[in-house]
């Protein structure tokens, strides 16, 4: 008698925006699972060739290969999502961008919560997975059907925003203005987590922060973040460093308190006689009486999308990052797969191995950061070394490990 083939739950995947490049969906796939992704906006081949200028980045809200999978299945809302992002800056210039999530974040878990609906009077079992904010009404509509569902916690919520508030009282003038949190936002995250079966984060430090607000040790799942690079942002060889030529050091992220640009302009005043350059790649988030106070070796270049972000690591030597608070800053992996050692804080994930493939330094220590890249230019060699071994730890962040660990929380979950 032949044997009877193992029945695997379809995962459906939930996110608003190409966050983390799809990984979940596409990890899960490679892993032999089913999957629907649900997603505010996906550009498809058609629409890839039409945006163009101020709609670039929404040619960007996709995954080619994901999308050519037989047992991959994509749900998005289009029209809907522009009428959205309308809405969102509306309120935004109204009321706080957070205010805008919250509605934005329903509107979006309504839909899901549709399409949740008809898969489940089709007899069809499924795990649900979403992303916070944007998957309240969704979550609730399972947990009343027993249906299992996860929860992906991007960031530390309270803990964060006290950080932030906290370095705009160090810091005055320099926020572009000061963090406003409704209440309302804060509560509706922690609904999600007494909905969900499980609560993922991707750091330890996040973790610590979860169980700061209450959650449950048991609900607290740490999976890292992946990356793989893709057609576009392949690397190409190493940057090595010319001993006549400065040091290039990126910085590439939001230009914000919370990711210490504060602190990097401190180091940077304290290296200015040295043959070192900051570039500083991303949205601007500090006012122009905080940008006026940056030396002369540091550059602003605005934002840049995800293609001219490739760019920007194959030019530089050294990867900056001195955060207060990241979930997971896969930045860091990122530069670490063109070859960039990373120094970074203990804020945003454990990928850096002190003084193998990057160092680490406290957080807020501005003279900590220009003393490590002081040894960049003081030993020569450790350049080399480090970023052969941050090539190794790079490739050991991929869609197969994620596959794993997700794979582990489907076994711990049924």
């Amino acid at each position: 008698m032949a044997a009877s083939r193992q029945k695997f739950p379809v995962w459906i995947c939930s996110q608003i925006g190409a966050r983390e490049h799809y990984a979940i969906p596409r990890a899960l796939q490679q892993a032999g699972r089913s999957v629907t992704l649900c997603t505010d906006f996906w550009a498809g081949r058609m629409l890839r060739k039409s945006f163009v200028g101020p709609l670039r980045p929404l040619g960007a809200r996709c995954h080619p290969g994901f999308e050519t999978i037989s047992t991959a299945t994509i749900k998005s809302w289009n029209v809907r999502a522009l009428f959205w992002e309308k809405h969102l800056r509306n309120i935004a210039a109204r009321q706080t961008p957070y205010h805008g999530f919250i509605k934005i974040g329903r509107r979006f878990a309504q839909c899901v919560r549709g399409e949740l609906k008809r898969r489940l009077e089709a007899n069809r079992d499924f795990i649900f997975f979403a992303y916070d904010t944007g998957a309240l009404e969704a979550l609730e509509w399972c947990r009343e059907r027993d249906v299992k569902c996860i929860l992906n916690q991007m960031d530390p919520n309270r803990v964060e925003v006290e950080l932030v508030r906290a370095e705009e009282k160090q810091w005055p003038g320099w926020a572009l203005q000061p963090v406003q949190v409704p209440e309302e936002y804060f509560a509706r995250r922690e609904r999600e987590w007494k909905a969900a079966d499980r609560v993922v984060v991707n750091s330890e430090f996040s973790r610590q922060a979860l169980l700061r607000q209450r959650v449950p040790a048991e609900k607290l799942i740490v999976i890292p973040l992946c990356y793989e690079p893709d057609g576009i942002n392949r690397p190409a060889a190493i940057n090595h460093r010319q001993p006549d030529k400065p040091l290039r050091v990126l910085f590439l992220g939001q230009v914000i308190l919370r990711k210490g640009i504060q602190y990097l302009l401190a180091a940077a005043r304290q290296l200015e006689r040295e043959n070192i350059h900051f570039d500083v790649v991303g949205t601007i988030g500090i006012s122009q009486t905080a940008l006026a106070t940056a030396p002369r070796n540091v550059t602003f270049h605005g934002r840049a999308v995800r293609d001219q972000a490739a760019s920007w690591y194959r030019r530089s030597h050294v990867f900056v990052l001195p955060t207060l608070s990241d979930g997971f800053a896969i930045t860091q992996l990122e530069a670490m797969a063109h070859g960039l050692p990373v120094i970074v804080t203990d804020c945003c994930g454990k990928v850096v191995g002190d003084g193998v493939d990057g160092f680490l330094i406290p957080a807020r220590d501005a003279s900590a950061l220009a003393q490590t890249l002081r040894r960049f230019l003081a030993e020569p060699d450790l350049l080399t070394k480090q970023s052969a071994a941050a090539l190794i730890k790079a490739s050991q962040f991929t869609l197969d490990r994620l596959a794993v660990d997700l794979m582990r929380l489907e076994s711990g979950l049924l």
